[in-house]
């Protein structure tokens, strides 16, 4: 269940982590075990040749599951991720949103983990899917 509502999700990171302001995600969606993350494309997102850069895919990935991850535990600053793994699976647009979803995997005592799957807004297919792992401060579980 989740403990979190998107508005709560959003504000804590906001206030929190003003470093990815920047990066203009936003929190759409927080269900039981999922959330859901946009992030409008921009042109400092964009590596040569065109594509959304990796750095940038794999940051809201990271983002995406530390929404998921406060959603499911409350407002826990510490929690971190512990690992990450990511499978770039097609070119991603340009031009449009890319928008995050997120689930989780498994929820133990000490770890949280979850997967990511990245979209183009309006594709069907998967941009890029990503694991990931993300420790659980003691007494938080």
């Amino acid at each position: 269940m989740a403990v979190m509502s998107v508005t709560e999700v959003q504000s804590f990171l906001a206030e929190h982590f003003p470093q990815i302001e920047p990066m203009r995600m936003r929190v759409e969606q927080v269900e039981n075990g999922s959330v859901t993350v946009r992030m409008p494309i921009g042109e400092q997102h964009l590596r040569p040749g065109g594509t959304v850069s990796g750095m940038t895919q794999m940051a809201l990935c990271d983002n995406t599951m530390y929404a998921l991850t406060l959603a499911q535990l409350g407002p826990v600053a510490l929690a971190v991720t512990t690992s990450l793994n990511i499978n770039f699976l097609r070119k991603p647009s340009a031009t449009r949103d890319m928008i995050a979803k997120a689930r989780v995997l498994k929820r133990g005592k000490r770890l949280l983990v979850g997967e990511v799957s990245l979209y183009s807004e309006g594709e069907g297919e998967p941009v890029a899917h990503s694991t990931m792992t993300y420790s659980i401060p003691p007494g938080r579980s």
